[in-house]
This record gives C-alpha cells, structure tokens and sequence, in this order.
C-alpha cells in the first residue's frame, strides 16, 4: 500500500506555515510536527474545557471525558487495557517514578540489566540504583556494529535478575531491537520487561500488547503531540510494584505511578494521535475492526514510506571514505535516525545545513554511553540526520545534494 503523502503532509499544519516555508525538517529524532486533531483538541481544551474536571457542570464533565478518551483511545491502538496506560510530564519522568518503584520493591543484591546502547532516560535512573545495594549488569552491544545480541543477553541472566531494559530502537544507533525476542528470554529467565519506545514510536504505535514487555514508553510530542510522556504498565507488573502516587489513588493502575498532577489539556489533546492513527487508516482503506489492528495497518504504511526514502540515505553516505555511518545500512532493520560520526566538525556541517534550510541535529544526544560503546567520541559528537513517513522526497533530495557539497 503507498502511503498518500499529500494527505499526510494535509494533516500537518507546519507544512502550511509560512515562517516554516523552505526549511526541511531532519531532526524528529528530537520532536515531530504536530498533527491537525492534536493542536485543535489542545486549543478547545484551554478555550473550553479550562477547568477542574470530572465535575458535573458541562466544561468540567466534558473536559474529564476528553481525558478519558484520550487514555481509552490510545491504550486500545497501543493493545493493552485503558488503566495500563499513564500519563507523565515526559518519559524521563515516567522512568524515574519507575526506578523508585523497584527500588522499594527489590532487595539489595537483586539485579537490573540495562544497555549502554541507550539514550540516558532508560538507562540512568536504573543505574543510580547501585547506590540502593542493587547490582546493575550492562547488556553491551557490538562495538563495530552496535547491534545488541539477544544470546548475549542469555550469558548475564540468572535468578537474581529482576528487570531487563532496553530500547526498542536506540536515538544514535538506529537499529530496531526485536522485542518480542527478547522479552522472551528475558521472561524465560524470571525477570520482567521494560522498553524504551521514544526513537521508535515515531514511526509507527507499536501492538505492545502483542510484542509481550512488561512496560512500553514513549513520548507523545515525537509522535505528532503534545509533551507528554505515555507509559504502558501491564497489570500483572503494575499491582506488584510499590504505589508512588497519592495513597488514595493505590487502587487506581493508571494512576499509581503518576505522583504528579497530570497535565489535563495534554492529556485530552493527545486523542489528537489516535484521531490521526483513523484518518490515515480510512483514508488508505483500512478496514473496520480493533484500533490495534489499524493501528499496525497505519504502522505497517509508515514503515514502507520511510524504508523507500531512507535507502538512497544510507547507501550515500555509507561508502564516504570522511564519514562513518553509525549503525546497520540496510534501512528494512533500522528507524531512519541516521548518525554520522565525521571526521570534521559535525556542528559545522550542522550550522552550514541550516543555512541551506535543513534543519538537523549535532551533539551527543543524551547517548554518551551509546557513542562511546561504538567508538565515537561523545565530546566531539555526531551529525543526526532523522525523518518521519511525512518527509517529502524533495526534502530528501536537498538533503542529498547537501551531503554532496560538505561531506
């Protein structure tokens, strides 16, 4: 199925904005435009709905109702139950209410594997819990090719492990991480789940209810919305661990880990996604059925879309005697987050691409621990160069031509 990139680019309002006219924008690694339906949801919500909610006065009952549709909405794309989903400012914050979670649930000497192929909110908040008496094991990815392993995951788990992190695609590194693979040895082994989905789920809601983890993150303004952070906790996990949140929310899942007041116009405009998800769905012949499943049909288009743009990419800058590519050149197992560590200054050829009108990134990322596990130098940093389904071609040929002058 192609995606109709026309009526993609349509539901965008900042491919119609004149201030934004003539810019290319290659740095969604870092935040996505906004869909239509999520900018208009959030201007209701503060012209309207501006209240306390969950009240009975028409403003207050209906801003409590968006709220509600939103979480419902999503939980059914993302195939888990609507009280599995929270909502937190971000998903730093999400993972650090966690962190504290299992540090009042586990016992010192108990173990946490995390990954150094992470960005640093899925992996520091875990990693300050050695300072609780819990041991932490670094899952370590090949320093050639950046790829984690799963049958060396199996070499460092054992009964101890209670809690296995890692990201369903890194923000440097690219490559997408087979979850369901490695949730399962991670199961086999007794320990729960937990997946970074912030550099994945730009490209496409994952079925988390099908992919198995225990806990699935993600942030909402790298999806087409607002800042918010979305944190899947399925049940079995969510009852055991401690209550973080008010005491008299305990027996609330989707709000025991949610200590903070919830951003109310945030969260209702974040149904803003799913109204995006079914208009993609009906508008390329979905059929009627399970959100999830439309969602994977929407997913599925996405991922078609950006393998098609994202080859000519990597097969351009892959063979650059100056340039190293960073992560897998087949573009069918990678995000297309492209990472260039160069052997110039990659804030120079940053700042020279933004004077073309290409806006992309330089810097580390917040994934020192990544670039150094693959041999780059986190000091000097990368060129990022990132896109999404609604990227025109033509951005990507200036992109190109681009590359051609300074690489």
């Amino acid at each position: 199925m192609t995606l109709d990139i026309d009526f993609v680019r349509a539901q965008f309002p900042a491919f119609s904005e004149p201030s934004l006219a003539g810019i290319a924008h290659f740095e969604n690694a870092g935040g996505s435009y906004a869909c239509g339906p999520v900018i208009e949801r959030l201007t209701r919500f503060y012209r309207q709905r501006k209240v306390q909610p969950y009240g009975p006065a028409d403003p207050t009952r209906l801003a409590g109702e968006e709220m509600d549709e939103a979480r419902t909405r999503m939980a059914a794309i993302l195939g888990v139950a609507a009280d599995e989903l929270s909502f937190g400012p971000s998903t730093t914050a999400n993972t650090y209410v966690l962190a504290q979670a299992f540090r009042q649930w586990m016992k010192p000497g108990e173990a946490i594997v995390v990954t150094n192929q992470d960005h640093e909110a899925n992996s520091g908040p875990w990693r300050r819990l050695a300072a609780e008496g819990i041991e932490i094991r670094e899952w370590k990815m090949d320093p050639e090719t950046g790829h984690l392993d799963p049958e060396t995951l199996e070499d460092i788990l054992d009964e101890k492990v209670r809690l296995v992190c890692f990201p369903h695609c890194s923000n440097v590194v690219g490559e997408i991480n087979s979850v369901t693979e490695i949730t399962a040895v991670a199961h086999a082994a007794g320990a729960f789940v937990c997946v970074d989905g912030v550099s994945y789920a730009p490209h496409g809601f994952a079925d988390v209810g099908a992919l198995g983890p225990d806990i699935y993150l993600f942030s909402a303004y790298k999806t087409y919305g607002p800042h918010q952070g979305l944190m899947v906790i399925r049940r079995a996990l969510g009852e055991l661990l401690p209550n973080q949140g008010h005491h008299f929310n305990g027996g609330s899942l989707y709000k025991r880990f949610t200590p903070a007041g919830p951003d109310h116009a945030q969260i209702a405009a974040c149904a803003g996604m799913a109204d995006y998800v079914d208009l993609l769905a009906d508008h390329h012949g979905a059929p009627a059925g399970k959100p999830s499943k439309r969602g994977t049909f929407v997913h599925d288009a996405m991922r078609a879309r950006e393998i098609e743009l994202l080859q000519p990419l990597l097969d351009a800058v892959k063979a650059r005697n100056a340039v190293r590519l960073i992560g897998p050149s087949d573009a069918r197992v990678r995000a297309p987050t492209v990472t260039l560590a160069l052997n110039g200054s990659p804030e120079a050829v940053n700042a020279e691409l933004a004077r073309r009108g290409i806006m992309a990134g330089a810097g580390d990322f917040y994934a020192g621990r990544a670039l150094a596990g693959v041999g780059a130098d986190a000091d000097k940093g990368v060129l990022r160069l990132s896109f999404t389904h609604y990227t025109a071609q033509d951005d990507i040929d200036r992109l190109l031509n681009a590359l051609d002058d300074l690489l």
